[in-house]
């Protein structure tokens, strides 16, 4: 399975909103202070790591650093102008609303971040046990629960709270920060233990009982409970259908949006659909399949808007994609790059979008 799991996005995205929480006001911090736009117009210490106010059409510069091959996760904490990011093997910090950023210390390869309130922050791989707690300067190595972790999610309120789903559909929870995990619920029905095919668990950000995950056949399961029930969610195609990519609404969890392959569409290539739903993800409709000139890879990177419902942003290569469902449209943008790996939306402007790469940098 490839190492990213677009589970990444949603817990890049929306556990970064999710950490800054309702209260103080947008663009506020836990540490009382308040998060501001970039007062720079080009990065240092990271090709890997930048920013955009016109979604995706043109990146913050990043002087001569070398853009690598691996690819960078970002999270944006409740500490005000407060970033952490992930690549190549090594954690970076910034603590000016991502002008500069500085290491921290060795990670695993493609770390995935999770912010938490407190400015917290946990990192995870979908391969391999590479469980961290980040606070502050810190890195702590943890015990993860299971060999393969497909999610995780924190109690928006308590940064000690969280919750991973792993491979084979089991769910673990640990109330001291990731010192010990306790499993809760039930196994997601129809999961075959033998061989997993469970690819991604999403979070509400807003509600860690709620939860979808998405598997093979069958292709969504939704809990509200935490996992001690879960419901088939009905709309993604026939059934005959695997779930890729999931992202619950930052803005209001009645929105959920998921991505795969309907196998009885194939006159859709390979059947990649996009799904929406309005009714917390126990049904869905398509809003969006592959073909001119909108390209909808497996797992993609989905990236829920954090203030408007209606829109959600996905990614091919250097292409970002603009669905509108208030419109029914999909707008294009392109960059020089050869692909964005993640998003993280500022506090202090929902427009601006801290992106994380892989590829080629351009000339600047």
């Amino acid at each position: 399975m490839n190492a990213r799991s677009r589970c990444a996005f949603f817990f890049l995205v929306a556990a970064s909103i999710a950490a800054c929480g309702a209260e103080p006001p947008p663009g506020g911090g836990k540490d009382g202070q308040t998060w501001t736009e970039p007062a720079c117009t080009s990065v240092s210490g990271t090709a890997n790591v930048t920013f955009t106010l016109d979604e995706g059409a043109t990146l913050a510069p990043t002087g001569n650093a070398t853009l690598t091959a691996r690819q960078a996760f970002v999270a944006a904490l409740d500490t005000a102008n407060t970033l952490l990011a992930t690549n190549d093997g090594k954690l970076l910090r910034s603590t000016d609303a991502g002008c500069t950023w500085t290491p921290l210390g060795d990670v695993a390869q493609d770390l995935q971040l999770v912010a938490a309130e407190g400015g917290r922050a946990y990192g995870y791989t979908t391969i391999g046990a590479n469980l961290v707690r980040i606070d502050g300067t810190t890195i702590t190595k943890l015990t993860q629960p299971a060999d393969e972790l497909r999610g995780l999610g924190v109690d928006p309120t308590d940064g000690a709270h969280l919750r991973v789903g792993d491979d084979n559909g089991k769910l673990w929870e640990s109330k001291d920060a990731g010192a010990s995990w306790s499993p809760i619920g039930v196994t997601v029905p129809g999961v075959d233990p033998e061989s997993g095919l469970v690819y991604v668990f999403a979070f509400d950000p807003a509600n860690l009982d709620h939860i979808a995950v998405g598997t093979s056949l069958p292709p969504l399961h939704v809990s509200e409970d935490g996992g001690s029930t879960w419901q088939k969610p009905t709309g993604i195609g026939q059934g005959n259908a695997n779930v890729l990519s999931i992202v619950i609404s930052p803005a209001d969890g009645n929105v959920v949006w998921a991505q795969g392959m309907d196998l009885d569409d194939l006159v859709n290539p390979d059947g990649r659909t996009i799904w929406r739903s309005t009714d917390r993800g126990l049904t869905f409709a398509p809003v969006v399949k592959q073909g001119s000139g909108v390209h909808i890879p497996n797992q993609t990177l989905l990236a829920a808007d954090p203030t408007n419902t209606d829109v959600l942003y996905f990614f091919f290569n250097a292409d970002v994609h603009r669905y509108d469902d208030a419109t029914g449209n999909v707008t294009t943008k392109n960059n020089a790059h050869a692909e964005t790996t993640s998003v993280a939306f500022s506090p202090a402007k929902p427009g601006l979008m801290y992106l994380g790469l892989q590829g080629f940098a351009p000339e600047n």
